[in-house]
């Protein structure tokens, strides 16, 4: 399963780059040809996007490195540390573009009509929403936080684009100044785009505690077994996409220590079947 997940990261990354270089190129030459202010701000957010594929890249191929014995428990979260670059670098771009597209409002737009301009937002609409397509139907299979973030982004741009189509449309009937407010408008969505997956991956990275439906099936199994007095303590750690949990129970002390840790053994043998349980372990206290 880790291996078929690793493999299908390792394509949306590369399908990514390839659509995003193709997109990059058509936009930004239309884009300064026709003086397009949203049509350029599109275009860097494709370059935002090459990054942002190859950091899926590069991340995921860390991630799918086994545990050794400097990293015992995996390279997992190395999707989250470049997930955090992903986030990072859609800050800056936005940052920049949020500049640009408030002085060209300010100066005016010199964008020239040109059903060129049309034409790239079309193929881009329909790049996006494949590359879009293919990733959520990886999302719903793993849970993986770059196949997220990347998701996310092609839908984003297929939201964008539409926006940049609108502006372009309505320089035909001499409004140029919504061109401008487009661009101001894709600088927002992209800089709280990238807060949002910056936030997600510290707090992975800050380890942040596995999710209460999982500590709810945690419990429902340990209750089943009937030699358990008390659950005394639940504590998890992130690694990578899945959590190491630590659980202390507490048993009839006239229990043998074989009995203990034969229990505590079955139970670390069936919270380690969740999907999202990397590793159980679980410390006995008599009682």
């Amino acid at each position: 399963m880790d291996e078929e997940r690793f493999k299908l990261t390792k394509n949306a990354g590369i399908y990514g780059i390839i659509g995003n270089v193709f997109l990059l190129i058509i936009k930004a030459i239309v884009g300064f040809v026709f003086k397009s202010q949203s049509m350029i701000a599109d275009s860097f957010n494709s370059a935002g996007d090459i990054f942002a594929s190859l950091m899926t890249f590069i991340g995921n191929r860390i991630a799918s490195v086994p545990n050794d014995n400097d990293h015992n428990f995996g390279h997992g979260k190395a999707e989250y540390i470049f997930s955090m670059f992903i986030g990072i670098s859609m800050m800056i771009v936005a940052s920049k573009l949020f500049y640009d597209s408030i002085s060209a409002l300010i100066l005016g737009s010199t964008l020239q009509f040109s059903w060129l301009l049309i034409v790239v937002c079309i193929i881009t609409i329909i790049v996006k929403f494949i590359l879009f397509l293919y990733t959520k139907k990886i999302s719903k299979r793993f849970n993986n936080i770059l196949i997220e973030s990347n998701m996310k982004d092609h839908r984003n741009d297929c939201i964008v684009t539409s926006f940049t189509l609108i502006s372009i449309i309505l320089s035909l009937f001499g409004i140029y100044w919504f061109d401008s407010v487009v661009g101001i408008g894709i600088s927002i969505w992209i800089f709280f785009t990238g807060i949002g997956i910056f936030l997600a991956s510290y707090n992975v990275l800050m380890d942040v505690s596995v999710d209460e439906k999982t500590k709810c099936l945690i419990l429902d199994i340990i209750n089943c077994f009937k030699d358990v007095k008390k659950v005394a303590q639940i504590s998890s750690s992130p690694v990578g996409s899945k959590y190491i949990v630590f659980i202390t129970i507490c048993l009839d002390g006239n229990l043998s220590t074989f009995d203990s840790h034969s229990l505590a053994n079955n139970i670390e043998e069936t919270v380690s079947k969740l999907d999202n349980v990397y590793k159980t372990i679980v410390h006995v206290e008599p009682i």
